[in-house]
């Protein structure tokens, strides 16, 4: 249950009305948002209720019983959500491995008329003993590449150790598929006032997907992006199985925008393309795409990586397909 309560309540009632009933509370402008699972909120609170949200499931601020339309987020260049018109295209390589390669990366994107590159600085590696990323020494770079080319930059926080240092540059930050557990990261996500890009552990049900941005959500910042980029099967002649079921259901009960990742449910640049498109004909809010220079010398997932004629070919078809479904691309 949300409640929205008047600003004029004493303290002492806002107090009990958070220890008893074990609420959590967001401070707006003209109101308190109360969050409270249980509906036995006593009558002496009544009177400072403006509205109420009926809401029997821990899926609260993402729901659509609470707030009907998807939230509009907005970027330096653009926006998604809203009228839903958007479809924002995020692309570039897996990681930062050189000024040269990212430079080349933006020049790309930005001719294609994109305005959203993605590339990784932290990489949360499975093994040890493979490349984990420029780190602190690509921050300079990448922040370079953002001012020179005015693009909006998504970039990766492996953990809160990096957080600051990813929140100073990027305009959009992304929590990875192994962090979205991390509810020190969450909740300092949900501290501040940028769009955050949540993945979905590969191992996660709808229900935990929807509770983690619930984490950043109740801390405070609404500008959550959901993305699906595939759950672990049975199945191993891909990397992972690309959900496109939690997508409808997103769609349907959540009102945060949805973008998708072909690259890392797919795992093998030759199914990147019909997964991109198939996701884009059901209305997402936007497609994460590896793309690189040169895949085959790629530090990091060259396998799923398009290359800039693949991606130049993809792009024009998701160009048609956007028609059709009444979106636009940015």
């Amino acid at each position: 249950m949300i409640l929205h309560i008047n600003k004029e309540i004493n303290k002492d009632l806002l107090h009990k009305l958070q220890n008893d009933y074990q609420t959590t509370i967001i401070e707006k402008d003209n109101y308190f948002i109360i969050i409270n699972l249980d509906n036995n909120i006593e009558k002496e609170f009544q009177n400072y209720i403006i509205s109420k949200y009926d809401i029997r499931t821990e899926a609260q601020l993402s729901s659509r019983e609470y707030k009907a339309a998807t939230t509009q987020i907005n970027f330096p260049y653009g926006y998604i959500g809203g009228d839903e018109k958007n479809t924002m295209i995020i692309a570039g390589p897996c990681a930062v491995e050189s000024e040269k390669q990212i430079l080349e990366s933006a020049q790309f994107i930005k001719s294609l008329g994109i305005n959203t590159l993605r590339a990784g600085l932290y990489k949360p590696r499975t093994s040890p003993y493979t490349f984990q990323g420029l780190g602190d020494a690509g921050l300079s770079i990448l922040e370079n590449i953002k001012n020179e080319f005015a693009l909006n930059i998504v970039s990766e926080v492996r953990d809160i150790t990096n957080f600051e240092k990813i929140v100073n540059i990027v305009d959009i930050v992304q929590i990875g598929a192994k962090a979205m557990y991390d509810h020190s990261l969450l909740k300092a996500c949900g501290e501040i006032n940028k769009p955050i890009l949540l993945k979905r552990h590969f191992a996660a049900t709808i229900e935990e997907f929807i509770k983690a941005a619930e984490f950043i959500l109740s801390a405070g910042n609404e500008k959550v992006i959901l993305c699906e980029r595939g759950i672990r099967t049975f199945e191993t002649k891909t990397r992972f199985t690309l959900d496109l079921t939690s997508v409808a259901y997103l769609k349907k009960f959540v009102n945060l925008p949805i973008i998708v990742d072909p690259s890392h449910a797919m795992g093998y640049s030759y199914g990147v393309p019909s997964l991109a498109k198939a996701s884009l004909a059901m209305g997402i809010d936007g497609l994460l795409v590896e793309v690189h220079p040169n895949p085959n010398e790629a530090l990091s997932d060259s396998k799923q990586q398009l290359n800039h004629k693949e991606f130049t070919e993809l792009y024009q078809s998701l160009k048609e397909i956007a028609k059709a479904t009444n979106k636009k691309i940015i």
